[in-house]
C-alpha cells in the first residue's frame, strides 16, 4: 500500500470519528476505518477492564463470524490468556519507545514480535480467517485497550509495515476516542442535576419537545408527572440546607426507583424542590401508579412532608396535546391542585368530569382569569 493511500485511510479514518455522536458510532467508526485502512475483512475494538481483569469486546465489523454481534453485550476474554496483550497492559513500554502493534497467524508464525498465541491462532482458525494485526491504544498514558484487524484466509499476510501503519492508526483511534469521550462528559454535564444526578430541565425540555413531536405523528402516549417535595424550606431553616441536600438526593434516589416503573421513562429536577418524570409509550394508568407509588415513598421519608404531585397524560380527557407547552401547565396545575389540598396521592388532569379544575386551571388565558393559579415557572 503506498504512502497516499495510507495517509487516505488516516483521514477517512479521522474524519468517520469527529462525525460520531456517540460513543457507539465513534467505536464503529474507528473500527470500520482501520479494517478498510488494513484491507482487513474484518475488526474489533475492545476495552480493558481493569477491575474485572479482562478484555471487553465493544464492537465487531466486517466478516462477522455467527457468534460474533456487532455490539456484543458479553463477548470478553481473560487478559492472562493472550501473554503479549498482557506485556502490553502492565505497560512495559513506559519506560521509552511507542507501544507497537503484532501479527498473528493461522498457522501460528508470528511476524512483528509477539511470538505464538494459542488463543489467537485458534480463533483465526475457526472462523476462517487467515491473519491478524494487534494494535494497542493508548490514552493519557495509559492502557486502554486494544485494535484487531484481521485478513480472511487466502488474503496476504499482514507484514511489518502493516504493523507500523496499524500503530499509527491505533493513535488516530486512541485520540478519537478520547475526544467522544471528553464531548459525551460535555453533554452529560449539561444535561445532568449536579446534586442528584438526574437530568436537568434542559434534558426535560428536549425530551417532551421530541415526545410531543412523536405524539403528533405517531399517536404515541405521553405521560408527564411534576411534584414538589415538600418541606424543604422547614428542613433548611431548622437543620441547614446540607440536610436539605440530603433531602432531595435521597427524594431524587426515590424518584428514579419510581421512573423504572416506567420503561425508557426520564427522571428529571427541574430546580429547586421541583422534579418530574417524563414517559413516552406507557399507558396513562401505569404512569399515574408510578406517581402513587412516588408519593407512598415519599411520605415515608425521614425529613420532609411528602410530595405534591400532579399527572397529565395525553390519553385522558384533557382534549389535544399539540404543544410540550400545555402538557407541562397540565401537569404543574395539577401539581398545584394536589399542594392547595394536601393530596397523599396524585391528582390527574382530566379525571375529574366535563369541567375538571385541572384543565380549567391550565388553560385559564391569563392569570388574573382565574386567582387561583400561580404563575409557571420556566420557559414552558
Amino acid at each position: 500500500m503506498g504512502e497516499d493511500s495510507r495517509l487516505a485511510g488516516v483521514v477517512a479514518l479521522a474524519q468517520g470519528m469527529a462525525a460520531a455522536r456517540t460513543p457507539r458510532e465513534s467505536w464503529r467508526a474507528a473500527a470500520l476505518g482501520a479494517c478498510r485502512a488494513l484491507s482487513g475483512s474484518f475488526a474489533a475494538l475492545s476495552v480493558w477492564e481493569r477491575e474485572l481483569g479482562r478484555l471487553r469486546v465493544l464492537v465487531n465489523v466486517g466478516d462477522r463470524a455467527p457468534d460474533e454481534e456487532e455490539f456484543p453485550e458479553g463477548e470478553a476474554y481473560p487478559v492472562h490468556q493472550f501473554p503479549e496483550i498482557t506485556e502490553f497492559l502492565h505497560e512495559r513500554w513506559a519506560a521509552g519507545g511507542e507501544p507497537d502493534a503484532w501479527v498473528e497467524t493461522a498457522s501460528g508464525a508470528a511476524s512483528g514480535g509477539s511470538g505464538y498465541c494459542h488463543q489467537r491462532v485458534a480463533s483465526l482458525r475457526r472462523r476462517g480467517r487467515g491473519c491478524c494485526v494487534v494494535a494497542p491504544l493508548v490514552m493519557h498514558g495509559r492502557a486502554w485497550g486494544e485494535l484487531y484487524v484481521a485478513r480472511a484466509a487466502g488474503a496476504p499476510v499482514f507484514d511489518r509495515d502493516d504493523a507500523d501503519f496499524a500503530t499509527v492508526l491505533a493513535s488516530v483511534v486512541a485520540a478519537g476516542i478520547a475526544q467522544t469521550e471528553r464531548l459525551e462528559e460535555a453533554r452529560r454535564l449539561a444535561f445532568t442535576d449536579a446534586l442528584t444526578g438526574l437530568a436537568n430541565r434542559r434534558a426535560v425540555d428536549m425530551r417532551l419537545d421530541e415526545a410531543i413531536e412523536r405524539h403528533r405523528r405517531e399517536s404515541a402516549a405521553v405521560g408527564l408527572v411534576v411534584c414538589d417535595l415538600n418541606g424543604l424550606k422547614r428542613v433548611n431553616d431548622t437543620c441547614g440546607h446540607a440536610v436539605g441536600d440530603r433531602l432531595l438526593e435521597r427524594f431524587g434516589s426515590v424518584l428514579s426507583l419510581c421512573g423504572a416503573m416506567l420503561p425508557g421513562a426520564l427522571a428529571a429536577r427541574l430546580g429547586g424542590d421541583e422534579f418530574c418524570l417524563l414517559a413516552v409509550g406507557p399507558p396513562a394508568d401505569d404512569v399515574v401508579a408510578a406517581a402513587g407509588e412516588l408519593c407512598r415513598r415519599a411520605a415515608e421519608l425521614e425529613l420532609g412532608d411528602g410530595v405534591a404531585c400532579g399527572v397529565a397524560c395525553t390519553e385522558d380527557a384533557i382534549g389535544p396535546v399539540r404543544s410540550a407547552r400545555r402538557l407541562f401547565r397540565l401537569a404543574d396545575a395539577a401539581q398545584y391542585r394536589a399542594k392547595a389540598l394536601r393530596a397523599d396521592r396524585p391528582v390527574v388532569a382530566g379525571r375529574e368530569g366535563p369541567d375538571d379544575p385541572v384543565v380549567r386551571l391550565a388553560d385559564a388565558p391569563s392569570r388574573e382569569a382565574s386567582p387561583e393559579r400561580r404563575r409557571f415557572r420556566g420557559r414552558r
